[in-house]
């Protein structure tokens, strides 16, 4: 019987192994550093591209909210441009009430009666003058109260005085201006 020495066979056998075994680990290795070397590529460049898109949308917000300030700025001036042409528009709707004002006055006020000063606060409309007598104030107060153009007179102070022995009355009233019905429908046409 022969024999057979298998021990060469098996450690080449072995060794054999040993070597498919390294190579497939290295191979591994190399594969999985390949991979993770892929993986943090694909992972940068998708970081990359949303950074990009971050800073395109930055950039638009910035150009939006500029926008809107802009809008916001034009509509202050839009309502100031609406308020001054509302106050333009009550001027010139008011225009003719002075005029009517003034003939109402001449109209009104009796003879024996000076007015020194007239002032205007919105439609109050404050008189000071110079009376012969108290029932020539009266007077002046009635034939205001029956004007179409003012109303509600109210006296604030009457006092007489007497100059080279002629009694004059000082007086203050207050009255209202208001516009006809017919006059402020025509206006509105």
């Amino acid at each position: 019987m022969t024999r057979i020495n298998l021990l060469p066979w098996r450690e080449r056998q072995r060794k054999e192994l040993q070597r498919q075994f390294a190579s497939i680990a290295g191979g591994a290795v190399v594969l999985m550093i390949a991979v993770i070397f892929y993986v943090h590529l694909h992972m940068s460049s998708l970081i990359e591209a949303q950074n990009l898109r971050n800073d395109f949308l930055n950039k638009e917000i910035a150009l939006v909210d500029a926008k809107i300030t802009e809008i916001k700025t034009l509509e202050d001036e839009k309502q100031n441009l609406l308020t001054r042409m509302d106050v333009i528009q009550q001027l010139q709707t008011r225009r003719p009430e002075i005029v009517h004002l003034f003939d109402e006055f001449v109209r009104n006020v009796p003879e024996g009666v000076y007015l020194t000063e007239i002032t205007q606060n919105g439609t109050s409309i404050k008189i000071t003058g110079v009376a012969q007598s108290n029932a020539t104030v009266s007077s002046f107060m009635r034939s205001l109260d029956e004007s179409e153009w003012l109303s509600d007179p109210k006296l604030e102070v009457i006092e007489a005085n007497v100059k080279e022995r002629i009694r004059t009355s000082t007086f203050t009233l207050h009255v209202h201006q208001t516009v006809p019905v017919a006059d402020a429908a025509d206006e509105g046409v």
